[in-house]
């Protein structure tokens, strides 16, 4: 992060896994904070929640900004990264979720979509995944960027991506890795768009650091959005 000036966690010089960020680097003092909302609990087993840190590293602020700053260092002291993160048996901890990005269900249940992104994505079928939700309504919607290869292997060069049939196959392949990962009903998306048009930063999509732009996403694609939550759950 900016906010750091660096990194603020190195693997272990004996760490001969993948996907986890290391321990804390010496300058830095770290703590997870609780959201009960997402069902992270800091004190639980194992321990998992936001990544708090500070630190002669961390920046004492924003340049002429103390509102932003309040928002970020709400006591002037420990930084809210927004990264959730696990804190796996020898020390070091994993990236699991994002914290800025849950949205609530109508029905009033949290729902935290990069999570349910870091499953999807294992389809075969989908190369982007953004999992779509607002308290207006009581289901989530996943828009798939597909796999050309396995598009084209499967149905073609120019398949009807509206088809049911098509859509029941990524909607089969989703639920598979749904349950398998214990996903409850309101975390399996009741609708699906499926394109062949990547998310890039030239369309305005994804930052420089190929981060999805979320506010973006839903407004350049707030057409499909309606459409599909008026037409209801997804029958094939």
């Amino acid at each position: 992060m900016t906010e750091t000036s660096a990194g603020s966690f190195v693997q272990f010089l004996d760490e001969h896994s993948s996907g986890n960020c290391g321990g804390p680097v010496a300058n830095v003092k770290y703590k997870l904070r609780s959201i009960p909302e997402m069902g992270y609990d800091a004190q639980g087993t194992p321990p998992r929640g936001e990544i708090l840190v500070a630190g002669s590293s961390v920046m004492p602020g924003y340049f002429c900004n103390p509102d932003k700053t309040s928002e970020m260092m709400p006591d002037g002291k420990w930084l809210l990264t927004g990264d959730v993160a696990e804190v796996l048996p020898n020390g070091s901890i994993k990236i699991v979720d994002r914290a800025k990005n849950i949205f609530k269900l109508s029905q009033g249940e949290y729902i935290a979509p990069e999570k349910l992104e870091n499953v999807f994505i294992q389809s075969s079928w989908i190369d982007q995944v953004w999992v779509h939700g607002d308290s207006l309504h009581d289901f989530v919607i996943l828009f798939a960027v597909l796999n050309p290869q396995e598009v084209q292997a499967k149905w073609g060069d120019k398949p009807d991506l509206k088809d049911s049939k098509h859509i029941g196959e990524v909607m089969k392949s989703v639920y598979e890795l749904a349950n398998h990962n214990k996903f409850n009903s309101l975390e399996k998306p009741k609708q699906f768009f499926l394109t062949m048009d990547p998310f890039s930063v030239e369309n305005d999509m994804l930052t420089p650091t190929m981060k999805l732009k979320r506010n973006i996403a839903a407004k350049k694609f707030v057409d499909e959005i309606k459409a599909l939550y008026d037409a209801g759950p997804f029958k094939q």
